[in-house]
């Protein structure tokens, strides 16, 4: 992120500000997606975390760390959103070709992952979309959460570990997924 277009935002210049969220709309946006699962409420939480950003930009203190200091009000926005609303509808992509054994298996491997991913708390889903999604470091990710770096590697080591346990207790059968691709 450019450091003089963030210092131009913070004196309070709109057209600054208007560029940095072209900028980083999109990211935030899809980051968003990723914990929450819904893309109205992403919409909703990039909204909200792009006006406390506007708002409490003349408190950064380090213009070239713009970018992990706004996903922190990112994720709080997501933690809000999702606490305002329980629901938790995953969005599968549908599947456009014809449905062979193998792509059923596919298909019932990436419903299991979306349950898993659901059940996790949005807690952990962020740590897991920070770091793993969009290649944050563990220092960046613990920066957005606003949490020590300990922290962060603990968080995403139980999310990690609840997913797969999640995953585990979910998995189908042997039998069960033959006789699906079957019918």
């Amino acid at each position: 992120m450019d450091a003089a277009l963030v210092i131009r935002a913070q004196h309070g210049d709109e057209a600054a500000f208007a560029e940095l969220t072209v900028a980083m709309g999109g990211r935030l946006h899809r980051i968003a997606y990723g914990i929450l699962r819904d893309r109205a409420l992403a919409e909703d939480a990039t909204q909200q975390a792009l006006l406390r950003i506007w708002r409490k930009l003349p408190g950064l203190r380090d213009p070239s760390r713009f970018e992990a200091w706004s996903y922190r009000f990112l994720v709080h926005a997501c933690s809000a959103e999702g606490r305002r609303s329980r629901r938790s509808l995953p969005e599968l992509i549908p599947i456009r070709e014809p449905v062979t054994p193998d792509a059923m298996s596919s298909v019932i491997d990436r419903e299991q992952l979306e349950r898993g991913f659901e059940r996790l708390s949005l807690e952990h889903r962020a740590v897991i979309v920070l770091h793993h999604y969009f290649d944050l470091t563990l220092a960046d990710t613990a920066e957005a959460l606003g949490v020590s770096v300990g922290t962060a590697k603990s968080r995403l080591n139980r999310a990690m570990a609840n997913l797969r346990r999640s995953l585990h207790a979910d998995a189908p059968s042997p039998s069960s997924a033959r006789e699906v691709a079957t019918k």
